[in-house]
């Protein structure tokens, strides 16, 4: 069965061996690198829980830029952190892909161009890139979404290309998905709201499934690219392992891509796709 056949039919692939051990190796040293380099001014917090809090304008004017985000449990209460600062980060983004040559050459290389063009992107452009350590003990779990809720276009066309850069497991915080779920259509929209910050649009009020869903455990190397309506999560890190992941998110450059959106860019800086061979 194709790619596409396999794709269609369960809305993830797992392809595992697709990237070099020692380009996984360079990635998190080059993340781990950027953030030695990081000086705290703006504390923002990744959570899917609280959005209201995380949609402050460090983040939502982070789509041309490189910023970063600290664990939900990173702080103690008189707000100092609990560990090393290189232990508290929850993930960089979202332009890493652009702003940086090293994430820049992973994110575009041919045998990339070639899976997104089986998938049917016509016009792939690359629109957010994420590094996620999920750190040892405090990486917080990821509760169950679509990224076209985040990501929306129309027709919808976005899709996932998540690299284990370190084994995922079930002690770690592997991913999880649900076979099928992208055929459930789209349950909301995240947005800007009209007097500032964000809002979640309802489009379908019945929740995500829970049930059914199958972990993905995958080896350092492995790719998987989830479909953009594909119901996902990942569970907390409790262990002493970090799962360092790097994600980038495709749209098609044929589908309109909204105003509302959170996710914005300078006119300077417009959405690139593969380059041409």
């Amino acid at each position: 069965m194709s790619h596409a056949e396999d794709f269609s039919r369960q809305g993830f692939l797992v392809l595992p061996g697709f990237v070099p051990a020692a380009s996984c190796d360079a990635l998190k040293a080059r993340a781990e690198a950027l953030v030695a380099g990081f000086q705290p001014e703006t504390i923002s917090v990744f959570s899917t829980r609280d959005q209201p809090r995380s949609s402050d304008d460090y983040f939502l004017s982070s789509g041309d830029q490189i910023r970063f985000f600290f664990e939900e449990n990173a702080f103690k209460p008189d707000g100092s952190l609990r560990q090393d600062k290189a232990l508290s980060i929850n993930k960089i983004g979202h332009a890493l892909h652009d702003l940086d040559p090293l994430f820049d050459r992973f994110s575009r290389t041919p045998e990339l161009a070639t899976l997104a063009s089986e998938l049917g992107l016509r016009s792939p452009l690359l629109l957010q890139s994420m590094y996620i350590f999920k750190q040892p003990f405090i990486g917080g779990e990821v509760n169950s979404h679509q990224d076209a809720t985040f990501l929306y276009t129309d027709p919808l066309t976005c899709v996932g290309f998540w690299f284990a850069l370190e084994d995922a497991t079930l002690e770690n915080g592997c991913l999880w998905a649900l076979p099928g779920g992208h055929k459930l259509g789209l349950k909301k929209r995240f947005v800007r709201a009209e007097g500032g910050g964000t809002a979640f649009q309802v489009l379908d009020p019945t929740p995500l499934p829970d049930e059914g869903m199958v972990p993905l455990e995958v080896p350092k190397g492995s790719l998987v690219v989830l479909h953009g309506l594909l119901p996902h999560k990942s569970g907390a890190n409790t262990s002493p392992k970090s799962r360092h992941a790097y994600s980038v998110h495709l749209i098609d450059g044929t589908a309109r891509y909204p105003e509302d959106n959170w996710l914005h860019r300078s006119p300077a800086m417009p959405l690139r796709g593969f380059p041409q061979h």
